[in-house]
């Protein structure tokens, strides 16, 4: 007789568990201190059967506004960023003294896309994250709401999720929210949504179900869990999405029970290096090219030359992140271009042996991006 299934979660040793904001604070109403309470007791028993946990928590914006006495959501950005400053201060006290009657320390950390961008910062914040881990110390990150902007956001906890779950080589984001999974359609809408128990993350199949024409999937968040699975897998982390209103949701996943919609990663894992460059999500810059380019940096695994490159859109700088696409505008690689702007655009089309000759002294590389430093979009 087959024997049953096992979570995925049983065997990892390193987990990243994102909870969302409307069961951070009991939809909207304020911060819910019974369930942080019970999400600290299960962490802490993770924590004692040899598990290390991040966790990725909502709450801030949603606490401040409960703490202000605002009834509805303010639109205009220092209103917004206000509200978070004020509740990030009730969302850490209450982790904090949650965490404490376990026995566990905890350590705040709040991030912005820039954070992770910048490869310096991004070392930093991976070495400190190993260090508290090391130290048995329980970290609680989410994004800087205080003074983040649209062009530093990383957007939403998901996406969030997935990149702390490269940044400290993770081998599982577990992702709970306020449904029970994933479906093929909206349950509320359609009687006949199909249950997913598991899946590949990544699955074309899984992308077009939540944002084709007509689907409602995609309500409630769960067209970015699907791509937070997808990010996710590209350093071989799986994913597992649940309700956080399961009882004891996570040591039942940890003893092996199967809960929820596991989204298994089958690709091979990047290098970290990789991962970084993977995981920018916004580029400086793009560099269209011709058919042959194309074909030698998808399928040959060659570094970019100037003579293929069409054009270069943007501006950029030497150093910068930016996305190669093909004639379509189909994103085929991203990369850290050797040329800034100004400077690609004056190689177009050329061949490698007259950068010299055009650029003089500023010619530094024979390639506009290398191999060594470039990353495949899948």
């Amino acid at each position: 007789m087959a024997s049953a299934p096992v979570s995925v979660i049983a065997s990892a040793d390193r987990l990243v568990v994102k909870v969302g904001s409307s069961l951070v604070t009991n939809e909207g109403r304020g911060l819910d201190l019974t369930a942080l309470g019970n999400w600290a007791r299960q962490i802490a028993a993770l924590h004692a059967a040899g598990k290390q946990v991040v966790l990725v928590s909502s709450g801030a914006i949603a606490e401040g506004l409960a703490r202000l006495g605002w009834l509805q959501r303010p639109k205009v950005m220092h209103e917004l960023q206000a509200a978070a400053a004020v509740g990030q201060m009730g969302l850490a006290q209450a982790y904090e003294a949650a965490f404490a009657r376990h026995g566990l320390r905890t350590a705040q950390i709040l991030l912005t896309h820039e954070d992770l961008a910048d490869r310096t910062r991004y070392l930093n914040a991976r070495s400190t994250l190993f260090e508290l881990l090391r130290l048995g110390v329980v970290p609680i990150i989410n994004e800087n709401d205080t003074v983040v902007t649209d062009e530093i956001r990383v957007g939403d906890n998901d996406t969030l999720g997935a990149l702390v779950t490269h940044l400290i080589d993770a081998d599982a984001l577990i992702i709970l929210t306020d449904q029970r999974g994933l479906y093929s359609a909206d349950p509320r809408k359609n009687p006949d949504a199909r249950f997913i128990s598991h899946a590949e993350a990544g699955s074309p199949e899984l992308e077009a179900m939540a944002g084709g024409a007509g689907s409602n999937v995609g309500t409630g968040g769960m067209l970015t869990k699907i791509l937070a699975a997808k990010r996710a897998a590209h350093s071989g982390a799986h994913t597992l999405i649940a309700s956080g209103r399961e009882n004891d949701v996570l040591i039942r996943l940890a003893s092996g029970e199967c809960i929820g919609t596991e989204l298994h990663a089958s690709a091979q894992s990047l290098s970290s290096r990789k991962q970084w460059l993977a995981d920018h999500l916004r580029l400086r810059g793009r560099l269209v090219l011709d058919r042959g380019a194309a074909r030698a940096v998808e399928q040959e695994g060659k570094s970019l030359l100037p003579i293929g490159v069409i054009r270069a859109q943007g501006e950029f700088e030497r150093g910068d992140a930016v996305a190669c696409v093909d004639e379509s505008g189909r994103e085929i690689a991203r990369g850290l271009v050797n040329y800034n702007a100004s400077d690609a655009r004056r190689l177009l089309r050329q061949p490698s042996s007259r950068i010299a000759d055009i650029l003089g002294e500023e010619a530094t590389s024979p390639e506009l991006i290398h191999r060594d430093n470039m990353v495949l979009v899948n």
